[in-house]
């Protein structure tokens, strides 16, 4: 469930006039709103970055309060699944709903629906003379390296073919491929002199329903500083204090 711009909007107005401190226009709410949501889109691959560094050893087993999972699932709307071709090469896009999206990050490379272990090109070499190593493989565990050819992205190896060999993989591999979120607009209408909400051509926030505070103390944040109003990131950095607490109970 994507954040309403709207109610966004009108939290971040409210405490805004509650503190006295100026009136956000619909231009400068849009700004804010986007570098808002681009900072907490690219916390998500940091915190999954930690998480994973954290439990190396996380296994398939998750419930409602397993953080890794709910990272992934705020990540999820943003993910697509692409076909490297030739097995080497990544894609320069996305497609979404009919919409190309350049990609702003990718993530796992998988052969086979089986995930590849990146390695470098000295231990692809060892592995390659080890006749244990890829003849009880059976393409259980592919791995890849950056590729050192021109105009290529990276290998994808897994063994053993039918000469007994760890051999480079052609088709078969995919990628994790994230767009960014789409661009968020407070749609309005003038009507006697006053801009009344659009929701016809308005844009949402594509994150996860539970970023709503987040959204609203980063906007009010960046607002205090955008208005030379150092009150309202006062504010903001209290309510944010708060929000952390309740999480640490």
């Amino acid at each position: 469930m994507a954040v309403s711009v709207d109610t966004v909007y009108q939290r971040v107005l409210a405490l805004a006039n509650k503190e006295q401190r100026g009136y956000i226009t619909p231009q400068e709410y849009n700004l804010l709103a986007n570098q808002a949501q681009m900072q907490i889109f690219e916390s998500y691959f940091y915190a999954k970055n930690q998480r994973e560094r954290a439990e190396p050893d996380r296994t398939a087993e998750i419930d409602e309060t397993d953080i890794s999972e709910l990272i992934d699932l705020k990540l999820r709307p943003f993910l697509s699944v692409e076909t490297l071709p030739g097995g080497t090469n990544f894609p320069s896009s996305i497609n979404d709903n009919g919409v190309a999206y350049n990609i702003y990050h990718t993530g796992n490379i998988f052969y086979n629906g089986q995930v590849c272990s990146k390695i470098s090109i000295n231990e692809l070499n060892r592995m390659s003379r080890s006749v244990r190593h890829y003849s009880t493989t059976q393409d259980q565990s592919p791995v890849y390296i950056d590729s050192y050819n021109s105009g290529e992205d990276v290998l994808v190896y897994a063994g053993p073919t039918a000469t007994g060999t760890f051999a480079n993989k052609t088709s078969g591999v995919t990628i994790e491929c994230f767009r960014k979120p789409k661009q968020v607009e407070w749609a309005y209408v003038v009507v006697n002199e006053k801009a009344l909400y659009n929701s016809n051509v308005a844009v949402d926030f594509e994150l996860h329903i539970s970023e709503e505070d987040t959204l609203v103390n980063i906007i009010l944040g960046l607002a205090g500083i955008v208005m030379s109003k150092p009150g309202l990131l006062d504010v903001a950095s209290q309510i944010t204090a708060n929000e952390n607490n309740n999480q640490k109970l």
